[in-house]
């Protein structure tokens, strides 16, 4: 058979096979690929809104470093202030005692002199309680500040003395699984669970494979009582293109489904509020490795702590 009669016995083929497609098949069809749409458009206003919480967390972060900074800062300068005046304080009580001295040898004089000498000696006293007030009002500033840095301190060390213990508890509960592209390390205030693709999906997939499962429901176990601690799940892919025919249009669409893939089956294996869970994809923007793909292929679960109680102690 010659290459013309081959091509037109195949254009009658597909013609007798689409005519014989139900129309109602085809409109079932056509919903599924509607609602594949709305997926993909709901999953990327998600990750919009995923992004600019992380930005608005570490703009939060920089600002509360910055605070506790200038609060340190005023501290010590206050601090040094009060010790000078403390000094200049002795002075000026010693020569208030001799003025009063002076003062009370002068009420039996009656000259124009002593009551001109009176009065200076008055407007002195009242100089000098000025200044004694303004002393003492310093003095409480500074022990106001000071409270303040310590309840600081103390509610930061509280912070990180926390997310260390919950850091150790995750490792203990995924032991099983590092060394299988798993790896739990603690930086910048925060928990970063990363887990390599090879642990999670196959290549193109979105499906999280049964050892992946495994591993997210133990992570879901170990943080679900956590109450004042924010999670983000962030998906990340390398640099290839997806495959033409794909339901999904890039590498965006990929890294966000597989994100949400993750975050319901954390929902599902655990009992964590969904109001402190985000689902996050950053394409193949934020490389871990520029040269090794695989490093890149990933999801990271970010825990981080609520600052709200932070923020209240700096405010001015």
């Amino acid at each position: 058979m010659n290459p013309t009669s081959k091509s037109a016995t195949l254009l009658i083929l597909i013609a007798l096979l689409t005519a014989c497609v139900p129309a109602r098949k085809y409109e079932e069809l056509q919903s599924r690929y509607k609602s594949t749409q709305e997926s993909e458009t709901a999953a990327l206003a998600k990750a919009q809104t995923a992004e600019a919480a992380m930005k608005e967390q570490s703009a939060s972060v920089e600002d509360l470093t910055k605070r506790k900074a200038n609060l340190e800062r005023d501290t010590t300068i206050q601090g040094t202030s009060l010790r000078n005046m403390t000094v200049q304080y002795d002075k000026i009580n010693k020569l208030n005692t001799e003025l009063l001295e002076k003062y009370n040898a002068l009420l039996a004089g009656e000259s124009s002199e002593n009551r001109k000498l009176l009065t200076d000696l008055e407007a002195t006293r009242l100089r000098l309680q000025r200044q004694e007030d303004s002393l003492s009002a310093l003095a409480r500033s500074l022990g106001d500040r000071e409270a303040k840095l310590a309840d600081l301190q103390k509610e930061l060390a509280a912070k990180d003395a926390a997310m260390k213990s919950l850091k150790d508890r995750v490792s203990a509960a995924l032991a099983g699984f590092e060394g299988k592209g798993l790896t739990v390390t603690q930086k910048d205030g925060k928990i970063y669970v990363n887990l390599d693709n090879k642990l999670l999906f196959k290549s193109g997939s979105t499906v999280v494979e049964s050892e992946g499962k495994q591993a997210l429901g133990s992570l879901g176990k170990a943080i679900e009582n956590e109450k004042d601690l924010a999670i983000l799940v962030e998906g990340h892919t390398d640099t290839d293109k997806i495959a033409p025919g794909s339901s999904m249009k890039d590498n965006w669409d990929l890294s966000v489904l597989r994100a949400t893939s993750v975050v319901r089956i954390l929902q599902e294996s655990s009992r964590i509020d969904p109001k402190r869970i985000t689902a996050g994809g950053r394409g193949e923007y934020v490389p871990v490795d520029p040269a090794d793909k695989a490093k890149n292929r990933r999801i990271e679960v970010i825990l981080a702590p609520d600052l709200a109680a932070l923020y209240k102690l700096v405010q001015d």
